[in-house]
Parts: structure tokens; sequence; C-alpha cells
């Protein structure tokens, strides 16, 4: 299996679906089903019966998986970057390309 670009706590911005647009941190990626949960992205929510844990129960609102190529890194909360990876083995590091430069992402 390849290995994922996106990594948790990195910056992404939608580039499709309801949410197009909106920026957010990875909070979890789940690379088996190609998921990735966006924090303030594909808001659901969830009934939930009374239980030892949460008394009350009532409506939950949380965030929902999206298609990890639904998302792309971002820098400034505006423009999505295309990453690739240099080196081999150990060396090997994500990198983007901005304005013909190629920076080093993590």
């Amino acid at each position: 299996m390849a290995t994922s670009k996106i990594k948790k706590g990195d910056r992404v911005i939608v580039i499709a679906g309801k949410d197009k647009g909106t920026p957010g941190t990875v909070l979890s990626v789940d690379t088996k089903n190609h998921k990735v949960v966006v924090e303030g992205v594909n808001k659901v929510f969830k009934h939930s019966k009374p239980s030892m844990s949460n008394q009350q129960g009532g409506i939950i609102e949380k965030e929902a998986p999206l298609d990890i190529s639904n998302v792309a890194i971002t820098k400034d909360d505006k423009t999505p970057l295309r990453v690739s990876f240099q080196g081999e083995k150990k060396d090997k590091v994500r990198v983007v390309k901005v304005n013909g430069k190629i920076e080093k992402l993590d």
C-alpha cells in the first residue's frame, strides 16, 4: 500500500462536496478505507439514547469522515497544494511545489 500524503495534524482545504473551500485540521486518517476526519467539516447529527455515560441523551453534532481525495494540503487556507515525496527509504520526505520552488512540508 502506498504511503498517505495526508497526515494527522496537517492543514487541509476541502476541494469537493458540500463544504468545498472550507479549511480545517486533520483529526484522524484511515489509510485502509481512504478516509480523513477534518475539524469543523462535514458535520452530522447523531441521536443518542440515554446511557450510563450520557445520562441526558439527545442530539450530538460531530464530524463525519471524508474521502481522502476530497481534501488537499494548504498553507494559506486558500490554495490547494500538490504533495510528492523525495528521497528513498529513511531519507524520504514530503515536499510541495510552491511558485516553482520545492519546499519541505514536515
